[in-house]
């Protein structure tokens, strides 16, 4: 299409327009290569700008243009040129005021007490970039800058850094190293480290270790601040620490890997603060055209990458801006325009931003623009060259299924065959203020920046509040902080402080601050906007309260371990018990013979819980030769429940073998129990009890609240009919009866508890003709000998204790 072969060598010969736009493209990569130097020190170009234009009374572009050809007229770089033109002035401006810093009166809370002076690390002095001593650093850099033209070794180069360097950074030598074979250092050039030295440590092999290796891999500054710790870490060239205690390496900074090291030694002690930091780095970066490898390697051909070199202009920029190429039908109409570049800030309705929009068409990233005054704005700029800036517009579109208006003003000019567009969204700030606003106060978290350069700390309304902070007050500066952390906090997030200022590396770190709501939990994740140099120039970030969330991870914690314990006591408790069962309730695997009576038990304890139950039975034969037959349930469980059963076997065994009648004995313990109630293990029970008497097959019984016996006699069963007698422990005048029973030969006679016969929901009488069922059919099965285990087998899942007491008389001689 027409419209797209606009790239030179897209045809025989390359339009005017186009030769025309291939010079102003080779200027802009030469523009681009000079501001990628300058981007932070932009105020420094604008300042050198002022001073030409009031000498030459020229334009601001006349004198940026003056600027650049004096820079390659005198072989230098673009900000050297400005140093020395800023440097013949005699640097007489005075620094600007720092905007929106707190007077020195200003009440931002109470003075550090002398007692505890604050750490090093959260000094203010280390990290600001103090305009006065900036304005001091331009004499420095100034002299650097102009004598730089008459150096050409390396040699030159570090006796001229020791010379400008020496009286205002106390830097005694200056080493220069190169990058050799095999990754080795062969030292360049020196000053003031003594021949010796030199001679010492000509040449650095690669090994670990050691400070101007680390620099070079890393292509980051390493700063040794302190002599006993440097020198357990790396190996020290020109190991004279008492004469050296504070020394730097720092890369020469170019395309590509670092290929030479500069090595300042200072007789100062203690850190480089961030104004010698930013200094050095600036001082090395204008001695890097002598001191690089690859100074002198060709670049690449503008013509051949006009795009591309927009491209990179587009990604300096602020704010949305695009180049758009027509795409045309073979009748030559505009049917579209195609994106081949992009600023970072540009932004479509699919959320699309930056470079991901090159190659996509207008009609695709906003498809209601086309029919529009914009559209045709756009067609009347590339044919005639007048650029396009269109009255605010209403554009509407759709995000997540919900429609919203946007008001937009655009502006486009012609660029050869080519349209350069910006845009401005005028109710994005008041959309996204409130965006902001909600999503501090949802998430308890608040924005904050630090200008290193004017020292200005803003914070939003919500980090007052986390802070616990009056307004009035102002934000807290960094010397205040130490006062309010806990004191385990303050080393960790000391070193999360001098990564972030110090090293300009983005942090995340908790920690914990002390105010009249007592403490908080915080949480701060912040990043440093840099210089070309690596030096911290801005700081922005979040605070964020995460006290309840943390308060809920405490307690969750502290239930998870209080659980725990609870867990383990009761498994102690319950192991404890059920040894005590075992001991008081020893079951035989095999029936029993007691009084011509065959005898059958079965104890099964509950599937689920912790506790053991206070199901029992007692089976003895007494003195007289009779037997006596106990099943007994005490409500509850564990440790008390397991006491109460002790108490009521031992004693019911003691007073019927005493001779004391059934009912009074039933009556005596319910006395007991009464009188143990106020007791943390008191309780109450049920319990069936009968005495048998061999000579005449007599059984003699009483209950108290306990369930009836089962009688199986002649293929039928029946339970007995129940004596009066309530509960154990349930009233002083409780009264009991008793009732006898003739065993004949082939009964069969069931003691049980209730586990036996309870289903949740469901009716005890439900349970009971289960019962009778459940034994007829076992016993014709002829499972006799084994039927209280057989009953309890068929109990799975049991909810509670079950007991069962099986009493057979035999019906063989």
């Amino acid at each position: 299409m027409e419209g797209e072969s606009v790239l030179p060598g897209a045809g025989d010969a390359a339009a005017p327009e186009v030769l025309a736009l291939a010079k102003v493209v080779a200027r802009l990569r030469a523009e681009v290569a000079d501001l990628e130097s300058v981007a932070s020190v932009n105020a420094v170009l604008e300042r050198a700008k002022g001073v030409v234009m009031a000498r030459a009374d020229v334009s601001a572009d006349a004198a940026y243009q003056l600027l650049v050809d004096a820079a390659a007229q005198h072989r230098r770089t673009l900000l050297g040129e400005c140093w020395i033109t800023l440097g013949r002035t005699g640097s007489g401006s005075t620094p600007p005021a720092r905007a929106g810093r707190a007077p020195a009166d200003r009440v931002s809370g109470p003075p550090a007490p002398e007692s505890e002076p604050v750490p090093s690390t959260f000094r203010t002095s280390r990290y600001v970039i103090d305009t006065g001593r900036s304005a001091g650093q331009r004499q420095p850099l100034a002299r650097l800058a102009h004598e730089l033209a008459g150096v050409r070794a390396p040699g030159e180069v570090a006796e001229l850094l020791r010379s400008v360097l020496g009286d205002t950074e106390d830097v005694d030598a200056v080493m220069i190293y190169a990058v050799v074979a095999a990754g080795s250092l062969k030292l360049a050039g020196q000053a003031g480290a003594g021949d010796a030295v030199a001679e010492q440590w000509s040449h650095i092999p690669p090994l670990s270790g050691v400070a101007a290796l680390e620099a070079i891999d890393s292509r980051e500054a390493v700063w040794l601040e302190d002599p006993e710790l440097d020198a357990a870490r790396y190996q020290l060239i020109g190991d004279q620490p008492g004469r050296w205690p504070s020394r730097a390496w720092l890369p020469v900074p170019g395309p590509g890997p670092a290929t030479a090291v500069v090595g300042f030694f200072r007789t100062r002690q203690g850190p480089f603060d961030g104004h010698t930091r930013t200094l050095l780095k600036r001082a090395v970066r204008l001695c890097s055209g002598l001191l690089r490898e690859d100074r002198g390697t060709p670049g690449p051909d503008p013509l051949d990458e006009d795009v591309d070199a927009i491209q990179s202009i587009f990604d300096a920029v602020s704010g949305p801006v695009v180049l758009l190429t027509p795409l045309r039908s073979e009748s030559g109409e505009i049917e579209d325009y195609r994106i081949d570049a992009a600023a970072p800030e540009s932004l479509d309705v699919a959320g699309r931003h930056g470079k991901e929009l090159v190659g996509r068409r207008v009609l695709e990233t906003y498809p209601t623009v086309a029919g529009t005054a914009l559209w045709d704005g756009y067609a009347a700029t590339l044919a005639t060259g007048a650029v396009y800036e269109g009255e605010p517009f209403t554009y509407e579109e759709v995000k997540a299924g919900v429609q919203q208006q946007s008001v937009y003003s655009v502006r486009a000019a012609r660029l050869g065959q080519r349209l350069v567009v910006t845009w401005i969204r005028h109710d994005m700030s008041e959309r996204e203020a409130r965006r902001l606003a909600d999503m501090q106060r949802l998430g308890n978290l608040g924005w904050a920046d630090w200008n290193l350069m004017t020292d200005t700390i803003t914070w939003s309304d919500q980090v007052y509040t986390i802070f616990d902070r009056d307004p009035a007050l102002g934000p807290m500066p960094l010397e205040e902080l130490p006062r309010h952390l806990l004191a385990e906090d303050l080393p960790r997030l000391a070193a999360a402080v001098e990564r972030l200022l110090g090293d300009g590396e983005p942090i995340d770190q908790p920690f914990r601050i002390t105010t009249g709501r007592g403490v908080r939990h915080l949480r701060i994740v912040a990043e440093a906007h840099t210089d070309v140099d690596g030096s911290p120039v801005e700081v922005h970030g979040f605070f964020q309260d995460l006290t309840a969330q943390r308060e809920a991870e405490l307690a969750l914690v502290e239930s998870e371990r209080a659980n725990l314990v609870q867990r383990g006591m009761l498994k102690a408790e319950r192991t404890l018990a059920a040894r005590l069962q075992e001991t008081l309730l020893p079951v035989s695997e095999r029936s029993m013979e007691l009084a011509g009576l065959c005898v059958d038990v079965a104890y099964v304890p509950a599937d689920s819980g912790v506790n053991v139950g206070g199901d029992w039975y007692s089976a003895i034969e007494l003195p007289d030769r009779s037997a006596l037959f106990v099943v007994g349930d005490v409500a509850g469980h564990g440790l008390g429940a397991v006491g109460t059963m002790a108490q009521l076997r031992f004693t019911t065994k003691g007073m019927v073998i005493t001779g004391s009648p059934l009912p009074d004995v039933l009556r005596l313990l319910n006395t007991l129990l009464m009188h143990t109630a106020v007791d943390p293990y008191g309780a109450t029970a049920t319990m069936v009890m009968g005495r048998y008497q061999p000579e005449d097959r007599r059984l003699t019984w009483v209950r108290a609240g306990h369930l009836p016996p089962l009688l199986v006699r002649g293929g039928e069963a029946s339970f007995l009919p129940q004596p009066e007698g309530s509960l154990l422990g349930a009233a002083f005048d409780s009264s009991y009866g008793q009732d006898v029973v003739d065993l004949l030969p082939g009964d069969h006679l069931l003691l049980y508890t209730d586990g036996l016969v309870e289903d949740p929901g469901e009716d005890i009488e439900e349970g009971l003709d289960r019962l009778a069922e459940t034994a007829l059919r076992l016993l014709r099965e002829g499972r006799s000998e084994t039927l209280a285990r057989s009953l309890a087998a068929l109990r799975p899942g049991n909810r509670d204790d079950i007991c069962v007491l099986h009493i057979n008389l035999s019906d063989e001689p």
